[in-house]
């Protein structure tokens, strides 16, 4: 994974930030009638879930293990 330490974003705000980008992508792709674009949009979205996912297994972790590096 990337080492995002100080960054300020985690993989479950990014994983977030990925699902609404790829819902309204999804959402566009449908307004005008684009399949590769909705397509992408749902894509996005299923690599967002993943990502807040996985975040929230290494948070998981962390609180487990008491450790707290990123």
């Amino acid at each position: 994974m990337n080492d995002r330490k100080g960054t300020g974003m985690d993989d479950r705000t990014e994983g977030s930030m990925k699902q609404t980008g790829g819902s309204m992508k999804e959402g566009a792709g449908k307004l005008l009638g684009d399949e590769k674009m909705k397509r992408e949009g749902q894509t996005d979205k299923a690599e967002g879930k993943l990502q807040n996912t996985w975040g929230g297994i290494k948070d998981k972790a962390r609180e487990v293990t008491g450790s707290d590096d990123r």
